[in-house]
């Protein structure tokens, strides 16, 4: 399970840390995170293939980035997040610290000590802050929750990993799930 640390720290105080201490800062705590499992790897990287492939293909200009890739979703805030996969379409936002402002698409892979961070924390932060669409990855249920921003609230379908998801950021991207070599 993330814990969090009990002393406030500000954004300048997350980003001077070590970096190789794997945290993120919600709301002033440190919140510590777990390695991530090869099973998680092994999706980040085929969800980051797939995505990569599709925006090159089509000589688009968003950006796709993996853990660990700060991502500061409102300047004045004291909450910098480490999402699993960041895509962001405004290269504005880019600085060389990460992202300051909201990606694009977030996606977060469950794991057993993150899920009510990933679920109840995460979704709660990028919903308010902008994010377009927003999946969870739920490899222990097998399931895709995939949150579309319409008319300022988050609109849930669920998939599992026999289905192919569209992503609601692109016309014409879907990603297969069947087709990941999931096997370890």
């Amino acid at each position: 399970m993330p814990l969090p640390q009990e002393q406030y720290c500000t954004a300048e105080d997350f980003y001077n840390m070590p970096e190789d201490i794997h945290a993120e800062l919600i709301s002033g705590k440190i919140v510590y995170m777990a390695a991530p499992s090869t099973l998680h790897q092994t999706i980040s990287g085929e969800l980051y293939f797939a995505i990569i492939g599709y925006i090159k293909s089509k000589g688009g200009k968003c950006r796709v980035f993996t853990a660990p890739f700060s991502v500061q979703l409102r300047k004045e805030e004291n909450t910098i997040i480490e999402p699993d996969i960041s895509v962001i379409c405004d290269p504005d936002k880019l600085n060389e610290r990460g992202c300051l402002g909201a990606p694009d698409w977030v996606i977060e892979i469950v794991s057993s000590s993150s899920i009510k961070h990933d679920y109840i924390t995460k979704l709660g932060l990028y919903a308010n802050s902008g994010v377009r669409e927003y999946w969870i990855v739920d490899p222990q249920n097998k399931s895709i929750h995939v949150y579309s921003m319409e008319q300022g609230n988050f609109i849930l379908k669920t998939y599992s990993f026999s289905d192919t998801v569209k992503a609601g950021i692109y016309e014409d991207l879907s990603i297969d799930f069947a087709v990941f070599d999931l096997s370890i």
